[in-house]
């Protein structure tokens, strides 16, 4: 090989494709539409099943890219167009500007005096940020960057005049970069399902319905409350968290397949709620758990747990407690054949995944927008959620897998 992998997508599976195939003496280049990489995996609170946070595997894999110069990176970049075949493939590269350099020593004094505000995407939306922003506290390349659409520009500068290190340009433009590669790797990664779409469960209408990557957040130590469990719409502390599995999954009207995530995801949540919150009270209604190997043993210290109560059956919708602060999820309980009534002060949404990469014309998709492994071209691989719904431990296998494919002649 004389040419580069390159590899789409700067998640997990994409940086595990990078360090094995770079470790092996091949050249590759990263390519990330974020302005960081670390994908999905950089927002979670906690692994499953080890329940350890994400940033013990990904500093490792951070240093593993620093150390080692065979391995390029494009952050705020997209694939534009690829032609050619396997051995030369000719890629575009669409590159945004972050108009911060790497001057930056991330002092913050451009923050400071920033006027104005933008979502938190991190954060799924729950807190905001100034235009200029650290991504999050273990960004990779820790710096900070502009966020082009809420940013007022030459109407404002005040960033520009107090940075001491040069580190600012408003003037960057976005630039198109051409690369070859001998093949490509698409770790495109996923994307939580719209919650907003499911309408007999209200997500949007009350501020306490949530969803499980928003849950996440609530409960990481840099999220949107610093690591306090608090219902939004008042910041207290609920007494009651109610989790409705496969809110939109295994449902032909939205996600018609098992994300096989879900499950193990709820039940890591419930055990780091009830190690946190020993007061408060788990509620999990399901149709059936679905867990696998080492995820069983969280299903056992879950159904042994006198503060969580499972309940198999399908909720049918959420009201307000007009009684009480909080809300009513209304369920058939499938092993009574009852219909039930429970209250709850924090609704959590199982929501299943999505892939994020649709639309290429250089590869195919399945029924459902996943990537199609049949590639029609010989050298385009695909790796991680990219292709199917997969936990972290699964994607690096997959990762290794297509990394170890991409190097062959």
């Amino acid at each position: 090989m004389n040419k580069p992998v390159l590899v789409i997508g700067g998640g997990i599976s994409g940086i595990t494709c990078a360090v094995e195939i770079a470790e092996t003496g091949h050249e590759v280049i990263l390519v990330e539409k974020l302005p960081y990489l670390g994908g999905r995996v950089s927002q979670l609170n906690r692994y499953f099943p080890k329940l350890c946070p994400p940033w013990c595997g990904l500093e490792i894999n951070f240093g593993r890219i620093k150390n080692n110069s065979r391995i390029k990176i494009y952050t705020s970049a997209a694939v534009k167009n690829i032609s050619g075949s396997k051995g030369d493939f000719t890629v575009t590269l669409e590159k945004k500007p972050g108009y911060v350099n790497d001057n930056c020593t991330v002092c913050g004094e451009c923050e400071k005096v920033c006027p104005a505000e933008r979502p938190d995407g991190f954060n799924y939306g729950m807190k905001k940020t100034k235009a200029i922003y650290l991504p999050h506290e273990m960004a990779f390349p820790y710096k900070y960057t502009i966020d082009s659409e809420y940013c007022k520009k030459e109407n404002c500068n005040k960033c520009v005049e107090v940075c001491k290190y040069n580190a600012i340009n408003p003037d960057m433009q976005p630039e198109d970069i051409t690369v070859n590669a001998h093949s490509v790797i698409y770790a495109t990664g996923w994307q939580p399902y719209d919650a907003g779409k499911i309408d007999n469960l209200a997500p949007g209408t009350h501020p306490d319905i949530i969803t499980n990557v928003m849950m996440e957040r609530l409960m990481a130590p840099g999220g949107s409350t610093e690591g306090k469990l608090l219902c939004p719409s008042d910041s207290r502390i609920p007494k009651t968290v109610a989790f409705i599995q496969c809110a939109g999954s295994r449902d032909e009207n939205h996600l018609p397949w098992c994300s096989g995530v879900c499950c193990p995801a709820t039940l890591k949540q419930a055990l780091t709620i009830r190690e946190l919150y020993p007061d408060i009270k788990i509620k999990i209604f399901y149709i059936d758990l679905r867990v696998t190997g080492r995820n069983e043993d969280m299903l056992k210290k879950v159904e042994q747990d006198p503060g969580t109560e499972l309940v198999k059956g399908k909720s049918a919708g959420i009201e307000k407690d007009t009684e009480n602060k909080g809300l009513i999820i209304k369920t058939e309980d499938i092993l009574s054949g009852n219909i039930r009534n429970d209250h709850a002060d924090l609704v959590v949404l199982a929501t299943g995944i999505m892939p994020s990469e649709t639309g290429n014309s250089k590869i195919k998709y399945d029924d459902h927008e996943y990537i199609n492994t049949d590639l029609p071209e010989e050298g385009i691989l695909v790796a991680g959620c990219a292709k199917r719904p997969m936990d972290v431990s699964a994607s690096l296998k997959d990762a290794t897998g297509a990394a170890l494919k991409a190097i062959q002649k």
